[in-house]
């Protein structure tokens, strides 16, 4: 019983304090429609993401992002905790 408290506790807390146990998104494997989960990114600029990353192949850091039309070092920070490259 303590444990199933401790884990609802927990559960409250993450959710109150915005945490999540979702796996970070890679910009350089992820598909459109999960591009667009990251904030400020819709459907135009996950496309220009795929559309970068193939031409020029895949992002070596994420502020590498900026290099992506339409995609600021706001909307980066916005979502650096959120994105991986590897």
């Amino acid at each position: 019983m303590k444990t199933i408290r401790a884990l609802l506790v927990a559960s409250v807390l993450c959710v109150a304090l915005g945490v999540s146990a979702v796996e970070p998104v890679n910009i350089n494997t992820a598909d459109a429609q999960t591009l667009t989960t990251l904030a400020g990114i819709g459907e135009k600029r996950a496309a220009a993401i795929i559309e970068y990353r193939s031409k020029h192949g895949p992002f070596v850091a994420i502020e590498d992002l900026v290099k992506v039309k339409g995609i600021g070092i706001k909307t980066v920070e916005k979502n650096r905790d959120n994105m991986t490259v590897r």
